[in-house]
């Protein structure tokens, strides 16, 4: 008898709600905003009604897991979306970096302990870690780096394919032993069972040399249509056969059926990553000053040439920060001493901080 109707569930939040969340941390990204909320839905949707199904006695419905792939320059916010995600769906969340991990029975991490690092993120709690989100970082650096030896036989690509390999029965689904303990994760004693199927996956890299046609391919959508939507044409995006090309495998992007393409940032987009989000660094330096009983106060001209030097750097929104702190240094050493005072900061003060007078 397959499942037809089921209640929703209160805690379920639609694409929208989902949506409108992440559009308050998450400056541009428009269509990568969308389609992190819909796929996350419906992950959530397939778990649910998975288990509404198995009480019910009912034929489990034919809901296929929905991991995701999200390809974009650096500092474009690709773990942002993806940290954000996770404290709106309140599930345990954890972030690792592919470039960590070798083929099992080699020097390095194996693959199971990323899934270890997703239950010591959930206090040790089997069922809440079998429903959070792994960020797969890096994931280009993982890709095929050679085909074949000028012998004809082929070498053991430990870091690359071998590690695409081994993901591929955690990326599906299935029962695995993960190491109790990962700070001795190479110790084979202290293990727990542990369910892959409803653990969501999100890999993410910046594909810096993907090309076609002997053009480099820029991700992301940054026309507009009529309607002020993001779109781009379909000869342009990044394709399969793309990434295929690039060293990836087809059994592994056959278990991420999501792409998502993520735009460099504008000047303006940056802009309002340093002023508008909850958690903007300005908003963090005027609390932080405040705590000294300093009012601090930087002039728009002085936020543009901080801009400028995060796009000179092609560091993104990640660079934002770094600049910040040079930029404040002076100031936060001598904080103490000058509480009750009101600091401006200018364009002329932020050019002479980064030596470019």
């Amino acid at each position: 008898m397959p499942l037809k109707t089921m209640e929703r569930k209160e805690f379920w939040l639609t694409p929208r709600e989902i949506f409108e969340y992440l559009d308050q941390y998450v400056i541009g990204q428009e269509r990568a905003k969308r389609v992190m909320a819909i796929a996350a839905y419906n992950h959530f949707k397939r778990i649910s009604s998975g288990a509404f199904a198995e009480s019910k006695g009912l034929r489990l419905p034919l809901l296929k897991k929905s991991n995701i792939l999200m390809v974009g320059p650096t500092g474009c916010g690709k773990t942002h979306i993806a940290r954000n995600l996770s404290e709106i769906l309140e599930v345990p969340f954890v972030v690792v970096d592919g470039t960590e991990y070798t083929e099992a029975g080699y020097y390095g991490k194996d693959v199971e302990v990323m899934v270890a690092e997703l239950l010591y993120a959930a206090n040790m709690e089997v069922e809440r870690a079998e429903k959070g989100i792994v960020f797969i970082d890096e994931i280009d650096k993982i890709a095929r780096r050679y085909s074949g030896l000028k012998d004809g036989s082929s070498g053991r690509d430990i870091r690359g394919e071998g590690v695409q390999q081994a993901l591929l029965k955690l990326l599906e689904g299935s029962k695995i032993f993960v190491p109790y303990n990962i700070t001795q994760h190479w110790n084979k004693h202290d293990f727990v069972q542990m369910d892959t199927t409803n653990i969501l996956f999100i890999c993410a890299g910046t594909f810096t040399d993907l090309y076609r046609g002997g053009r480099s391919r820029p991700a992301g959508f940054r026309r507009k249509d009529r309607q002020g939507s993001e779109f781009k044409p379909i000869e342009e995006r990044i394709t399969v056969e793309n990434l295929l090309q690039y060293g990836m495998l087809a059994e592994f992007l056959g278990r991420i059926p999501v792409i998502v393409e993520l735009s460099e940032l504008t000047d303006e987009e940056m802009m309002r990553i340093v002023c508008e989000p909850p958690d903007s660094v300005l908003r963090e330096y005027k609390e932080l000053l405040a705590l000294d009983s300093i009012e601090l106060e930087v002039s728009p001209a002085a936020l543009r040439e901080i801009v400028h030097e995060a796009k000179r750097r092609k560091l993104g929104a990640r660079g934002l920060r770094a600049i910040f702190e040079e930029v404040m240094q002076d100031i936060m050493f001598e904080a103490p001493e000058r509480a009750g005072s009101r600091v401006t900061i200018s364009a002329g003060d932020v050019r002479s901080k980064l030596g470019r007078d």
